[in-house]
């Protein structure tokens, strides 16, 4: 059957996690999902503009039951809060899929540490990612569910090899973000290597949304509300660019379509825009040595170690 990320199929009973989902990607990838009858726990870690996101996917779907979407508060640049979270989560039950989005695209001109002591773009974009996703896996293999890992068209322009993964030294914002990038998207792949190996009936799907602007996204109180200079200039570069809303669509693709399989990359039909096709990750985030390392220091970073005999032990006893 062929796609339309315009009308997704019925979701009704499905439960989905998305982080980051007060703006951008998240807020457009959690009204698409809502739209389809699935159940969002729509996180951020401001309570203000997290209201703001659900008060605007009320307003817009105007047929969503009134639970469709649950607040969760969660920063995945402090592991304190991404330990909570996922606690949350694992109480109300089986999890259908968990779209890991939130991150930092424009990365802080001087480098940032978080309050565990990490540089703050890494610690958003890969290692809170990392331990959510770990903290999760055995509700999401309760439903034998997907993880889908967000990554950019930057990894194939500049394809730094995170030799020091917190930039200790040479910090440049462009190249913090890369890295984080380039990180995330080998843990993706690595996790499924590492989930068909031990039996657990989890995929991980890497997806990136091409070049999406704010400034060619519909304008949504509290949502999206770009200056007129902003729209002005983003338009500009229609040729190459597209919507935060349709740059939402391999991202939910990657987590909804049945068709889809784990240790596969999605993004754009043209790379920049257009509708979600498979396509060929960077060489370096496919090196399964670069994983394996990076894999390795997620785990010393963030103390968790996944648990993977549990998980395919709780998918086996369902």
């Amino acid at each position: 059957m062929t796609w339309d990320p315009r009308s997704l199929p019925d979701l009704t009973g499905r439960v989905y996690l998305v982080t980051g989902s007060n703006a951008g990607l998240g807020y457009f990838a959690s009204e698409q999902l809502a739209r389809a009858g699935a159940k969002v726990i729509m996180s951020a870690r401001h309570p203000n503009r997290l209201s703001a996101a659900r008060a605007a996917i009320r307003r817009r779907v105007v047929d969503a039951a009134p639970d469709a979407t649950e607040p969760l508060i969660l920063d995945t640049s402090n592991l304190g809060s991404v330990r909570s979270a996922a606690a949350s989560v694992r109480g109300r039950g089986p999890l259908d899929g968990v779209l890991l989005n939130a991150g930092i695209v424009h990365a802080p001109k001087t480098r940032e540490s978080t309050v565990d002591g990490h540089e703050v773009v890494f610690a958003t974009n890969a290692l809170g990612h990392f331990a959510l996703a770990g903290e999760l896996l055995t509700a999401l293999a309760e439903a034998s569910g997907r993880m889908v890992w967000v990554g950019s068209m930057s990894t194939a322009l500049t394809p730094y090899d995170p030799v020091d993964p917190q930039l200790t030294e040479g910090y440049s914002a462009w190249r913090a973000y890369v890295q984080s990038k380039v990180a995330t998207t080998s843990l993706g792949f690595e996790a499924d290597r590492r989930l068909r190996e031990a039996g657990v009936p989890v995929e991980s799907v890497v997806a990136h949304p091409g070049y999406s602007t704010g400034g060619r996204t519909p304008g949504i109180v509290g949502v999206n509300e770009p200056s007129r200079a902003k729209r002005f200039a983003d338009n500009l570069q229609a040729i190459a660019a597209q919507s935060k809303e349709h740059g939402a669509w391999p991202l939910v693709r990657a987590l909804v379509d049945p068709e889809v399989e784990g240790g596969e990359f999605w993004g754009p039909r043209t790379g920049s825009r257009g509708e979600p096709r498979r396509q060929t990750a960077a060489k370096i985030t496919r090196d399964p040595d670069v994983a394996a390392r990076l894999w390795s220091f997620a785990e010393n970073a963030t103390g968790v170690a996944w648990p993977f005999a549990q998980a395919a032990a709780v998918a086996a006893g369902r």
